[in-house]
């Protein structure tokens, strides 16, 4: 066998999760926590099913898409017992039936009249409780989606009280900056909100954090991430056919 040959996207991207996870278990034991209970979320937004497949086949169960029309073709297609779909971006209630339908989870609720929907299309499909986050800017960027960090608390005692929602934590995305160390305000800042929710809405489990993606989540991590959001560190920035990135 030649020693230049192309290695495949199966073989990369089992290269490219090691490197992940190893990431993981340092951040983790830098912080005293212990690298199982942090989940990866595999961003497979834009890419083939073809390469969910292989990440899957490589040992990973979660998977985050951003747009409800391009992944849907993709659960439809791909839905293993142990799999579990996330979406993790901007969801307007006009589309929240068919992400109660078919997402496992949905990390990026960020109003009301949308969580009321999702608990609504729930109950109407006869399913259990639909697990989301509440996805907060902490930031503050005007071009960025999610509740005030301001007005968290009073929202989430509203959401929380619907039947067929299971809130479990907060979601982030931090600003893009050119020191990573720099985003660690907007995720200590989301940790300390949650803590103060385990206080003051009890009535929720709090015990999620989904922050951090491929450029800081060492650093989400060692802030409190239960759950970090990665794509360009497992599926690389090759382009594939119908990829926007």
């Amino acid at each position: 066998m030649l020693d230049n040959q192309p290695i495949s996207d199966q073989e990369r991207i089992i290269a490219n999760l090691a490197a992940v996870r190893a990431n993981i278990e340092s951040a983790a034991r830098r912080a005293g926590r212990h690298p199982e209970d942090i989940t990866l979320v595999a961003v497979s937004k834009t890419k083939p099913i073809e390469l969910v497949k292989m990440a899957y086949n490589a040992g990973v169960t979660h998977f985050g898409e951003n747009r409800v029309q391009e992944a849907l073709p993709k659960i439809a297609e791909f839905r293993p017992a142990d799999l579990r779909w996330h979406m993790i971006g901007h969801l307007q209630s006009n589309k929240a039936r068919r992400v109660a339908d078919s997402f496992d989870y949905v990390q990026s609720v960020d109003a009301l009249h949308l969580a009321q929907a999702l608990s609504r299309y729930v109950e109407e499909e006869n399913k259990q409780r639909l697990p989301i986050l509440l996805e907060v800017n902490v930031s503050g960027e005007q071009s960025k989606e999610g509740i005030a960090a301001t007005e968290t608390i009073a929202l989430a005692r509203q959401i929380v009280a619907l039947p067929h929602l299971d809130v479990q934590g907060l979601m982030t995305v931090a600003p893009q900056v050119k020191d990573v160390e720099e985003a660690r305000p907007v995720f200590r800042a989301l940790r300390k909100l949650l803590e103060r929710l385990r206080d003051e809405v009890p009535t929720a489990s709090w015990r999620h954090l989904s922050m951090g993606m491929t450029d800081d989540y060492t650093i989400a991590i060692e802030e409190g991430a239960t759950i970090v959001r990665i794509g360009r560190a497992i599926f690389g920035t090759r382009v594939y056919k119908g990829d926007q990135q």
